[in-house]
């Protein structure tokens, strides 16, 4: 009898399903099982997903052998980050689902601080973790992610000191690669829009949350260690840049109503003409605008219109509340706060 099914037997009542999606990690998958599965709490009370992507490497033999009471689901092809993400949450059986890249090494307390975090706040759909840099730990990667009114996602806290962002605070979305999520609230909304492929699918996710009024958070106790950027190479690749460029135009398409996106357009074409650049300088000008096209191509296709939310009239104060949010963040932004 596996050790799932002996949990159910006994009776005991899962609060969490950790869900790893893995594309060729065998460098990291190891070390984050080991510390994953070294937690806190009894192993009983939260159970451990892989979805490997269509490995090439040798990671789905690594798990199989050195970590039976992990679930492995394997994918015959690499589908993307949201896909993966949403095969292992339809495969979850628990209140609560953590998405955990693979890529990190997670502290012991870090299941029990995101339930704990969740259970206390009856109004959030989602709480992020205290992500440091695997190679400066003395630097935070990420404390929760917001979006200004520049059209720009961005980590809170990223390279700052580490002994900043000790209090729990409120943020415009979680950050996918540590973070806890409702289920009932993903049952309500949807579950990652495939369409993304990967980048800023957690951004967009957080924002649909909202839009529906719910909210999410960070929470300092949840600490990981992360690589970052593992399964595409560097922080600014080819892969990636196009990837988000196009993804930051579908984000808009999808969650603004019309009225805002216009209201918006003088700051946004600000802030796309100052990324532009920015590739520019990094040798990656042209390969930015031939994934800003692919934005407005996946936008405007059957699949992009059919993803867009519908706006509603009794979501208009969760619209005026997100705008202010897009205003206070911009400021954050330009006071690095």
């Amino acid at each position: 009898m596996n050790d799932r099914r002996r949990r159910q037997k006994e009776g005991t009542v899962q609060k969490a399903t950790v869900i790893i999606p893995n594309y060729n990690g065998i460098r990291f998958i190891k070390e984050c099982l080991e510390a994953l599965l070294a937690q806190d709490i009894p192993s009983s009370e939260y159970h451990v997903i892989v979805v490997d992507n269509g490995s090439t490497d040798a990671g789905r033999e690594l798990i199989e052998d050195a970590f039976p009471q992990v679930s492995l689901i394997a994918l015959p092809s690499n589908t993307g980050f949201c896909h993966a993400v949403n095969v292992g949450i339809l495969a979850a059986k628990t209140p609560y689902v953590i998405l955990l890249n693979n890529d990190t090494k997670v502290h012991p307390h870090f299941v029990s601080a995101l339930c704990g975090a969740l259970d206390a706040r009856p109004d959030a759909f989602s709480v992020s973790a205290r992500m440091r840099m695997w190679d400066r730990p003395d630097l935070l990667d990420d404390a929760g992610d917001r979006y200004c009114v520049l059209g720009w996602a961005y980590a809170r806290g990223k390279g700052q000191a580490a002994t900043a962002y000790q209090s729990p605070a409120e943020i415009f979305s979680a950050c996918g690669g540590a973070a806890i999520y409702r289920k009932s609230v993903l049952d309500e909304i949807g579950l990652f829009d495939e369409a993304h492929f990967a980048y800023l699918e957690d951004l967009d996710l957080g924002w649909r949350a909202r839009v529906h009024g719910f909210r999410s958070y960070y929470e300092p106790a949840a600490e990981v260690v992360h690589y970052g950027s593992a399964s595409t190479g560097s922080r600014y690749n080819e892969t990636k840049t196009k990837l988000a460029a196009a993804n930051s135009i579908y984000v808009i398409a999808k969650n603004m109503p019309l009225a805002q996106r216009i209201w918006n357009l003088p700051f946004l074409l600000i802030g796309f003409l100052v990324k532009f650049l920015f590739f520019c300088r990094k040798r990656m000008g042209i390969l930015y605008v031939k994934g800003i096209r692919e934005g407005f191509e996946k936008a405007l296709s059957e699949e992009g219109r059919a993803g867009k939310i519908p706006f509603r009239w009794k979501n208009l104060a969760n619209y005026l509340a997100i705008q202010g949010q897009l205003y206070v963040n911009t400021l954050r932004l330009l006071k690095k706060t």
